[in-house]
Parts: structure tokens; C-alpha cells; sequence
């Protein structure tokens, strides 16, 4: 575990410089803005359309991982829900709270860092679950809440969904990677170039980013954003565990791939959503704060656990 530990210090050290220099006001709130944007729609984007240009759909969606871990999440996200209701809350911030416990930091964390610890073989696997959270649980929170407030289901609400999908560059890459993929033609020189050229920024990029965000935020709301953390950290890998040995006999080193993604942080665009619906701020925030913050024991010894 210790040499586990020392491979992913460095990627949570240059989380700390971020927060550092946003903390100390020498990296301000408008740099991490734009910093995030290079990230989101260059950096990030071209990683992501690399390696979706070199894989088939069938080596990103394998039936039994995505099943065992649509089942892991479902079942966090009952608990959740379960906990937010006993404590009274309303549906939209239960379902937030709820949305908190099994959406990680996948994108901008999970993808830099476990392909690079756990080889280029993780990339699939790693691809299928931000595709799930992208696609499924981002849907799903806005339906819930457009029901919750409406009362109803808008005919114009699967086209608002589809062009949010669409406007997302994460999604977008893998669309059009995996399209290029169905070719059968290897990317042209100049493109494989600059995709690796722009990718290589997204790791040191994207966790900078994670840090400056964070410095931000305050920890407010200890004790929900506690329990939401350790249902991050602790049950969501713990049920996708569960389900992808003991339900679905996933390939042993897919399985340890899917709970270490499981196991990340809360990510940074749950904050955007529940500023955006004006629910659970205060509480998402300090959930991603305390949850990246206890990631740097938890997440070393998940991995060695399940992938070292």
C-alpha cells in the first residue's frame, strides 16, 4: 500500500499547489475559470478522444461492468435518498444529496490518474463509468427535479437533456472518437499528434484546476457532508464491489478498475448543478472539500486493494 500511497502522492501534491495558489489569492477565482475551460474543452477533450479513437464500443461497454455498477450507484443512491428523508428533507435535495454519493470526480481525476497508475488496458473501463454518469445520473437528477418543481414531465424536456449532452465536450469526444474508431482508420499523423500534445496538459491541468476550485469552498454542514463523503468513499465502492464479484462475475481486473473509480471524490460539476438548481450548495460544496481532502488516505489503499 505504501508504494501505492507514493504513486498517487504526486497527483493530490499538485491538487494541494492549486488550492495553495487559489487560497493565496495568486491563482484568482477568474484564472481556475479559464484554466477549467482549457481543461474541459481541450485538454481533457482530446485524452478523451484518444483513447475513445482507439477502442471499439464493445471495449468501453461491456454489459456485466456497466450493469454492476448501475446496480452499486442504484443502491447508494437509495440509501441516500433513504437518509434524506428520514431527516425530512425535500425530494430536490434529497435527490441531490443522493446525486452526491455516487457521482465521482471521474473526468478530471479518475481519468488522468487511474489510466496512468493502472495502465492503458484501465481505459475502457474508466470511459464506461463517466459515460454512465454523464449520460444516466445526470439525466436522471434533472427529471426528478423538473418533476419535484413542475409536476409533470415537459414534452421539451428530453430535447433540453439532449442538448446538454450534446454541449458537453467529454461526451462529445467520445462520440467522436469511438465514431472514428468504426472506421478502421488509424488517426492521421498530425491529429494523433496534437491529440497526445493537448492530452498530456489534461493530467497536471485538470488537478491544478481540482485544487484552485476547491479553495473556495468553505466546510460547512460537517455533519451531512460527512455522511455524504464517506458514502462517496466508502459504500459506493463497497456496492459496486459487491455487485461486480458476488452478482455479475466481472473480470477480476475490470471489477477493481470499476471500484476504484467508484471510490473517488465527489466531483466538481455536482457543485455546478446544485448551484444551478439552487439546491444543497452549501452542503455539496463542503462534501467535495472534505471528501478530496480524506481521498488521499482512502483512495491509495482502495487501489492497492483491488488494483494494485
Amino acid at each position: 500500500m505504501l508504494t501505492v500511497f507514493l504513486q498517487t502522492l504526486p497527483f493530490f501534491a499538485v491538487i494541494v499547489l492549486g488550492y495553495g495558489a487559489g487560497k493565496t489569492g495568486f491563482f484568482p477565482p477568474e484564472a481556475t475559470a479559464w484554466l477549467t475551460r482549457f481543461v474541459f474543452y481541450f485538454a481533457l477533450s482530446a485524452m478523451l478522444f484518444g483513447f475513445s479513437a482507439s477502442m471499439s464500443l464493445g471495449d468501453i461497454f461491456e454489459p456485466r461492468a456497466a450493469a454492476a455498477y448501475l446496480l452499486g450507484c442504484a443502491v447508494v443512491y437509495l440509501i441516500a435518498l433513504a437518509v434524506a428523508f428520514a431527516r425530512r428533507r425535500p425530494l430536490p435535495e434529497a435527490v441531490m444529496e443522493a446525486h452526491t454519493a455516487i457521482i465521482g470526480n471521474t473526468g478530471f481525476l479518475g481519468v488522468p490518474m487511474l489510466v496512468l497508475l493502472l495502465g492503458p488496458q484501465a481505459a475502457g473501463t474508466v470511459l464506461l463509468v463517466l459515460a454512465i454518469d454523464l449520460i444516466v445520473f445526470s439525466s436522471l437528477l434533472t427529471i426528478i427535479i423538473t418533476l419535484a418543481r413542475e409536476g409533470r414531465i415537459s414534452p421539451d424536456l428530453p430535447r433540453v437533456i439532449a442538448i446538454g449532452l450534446a454541449k458537453n465536450p467529454m461526451v462529445v469526444a467520445m462520440a467522436a472518437g469511438l465514431l472514428w474508431s468504426a472506421t478502421g482508420l488509424p488517426l492521421p499523423g498530425f491529429v494523433a499528434a496534437t491529440t497526445t500534445l493537448l492530452g498530456a496538459a489534461a493530467t497536471p491541468g485538470a488537478l491544478f484546476a481540482i485544487g484552485a476550485s476547491l479553495s473556495g469552498n468553505r466546510a460547512e454542514r460537517l455533519n451531512v457532508a460527512g455522511w455524504l463523503s464517506a458514502a462517496k468513499l466508502v459504500l459506493h465502492p463497497l456496492a459496486v464491489g459487491a455487485a461486480a464479484f458476488w452478482i455479475f462475475d466481472v473480470d477480476p481486473f475490470a471489477a477493481g478498475v470499476l471500484i476504484c473509480a467508484a471510490a473517488l471524490p465527489v466531483a466538481g460539476n455536482v457543485y455546478i448543478l446544485a448551484q444551478h438548481y439552487g439546491v444543497c450548495v452549501a452542503r455539496v460544496s463542503a462534501a467535495i472539500l472534505l471528501s478530496t481532502a480524506a481521498s488521499v488516505l482512502t483512495l491509495p489503499v482502495i487501489i492497492a486493494r483491488f488494483a494494485g
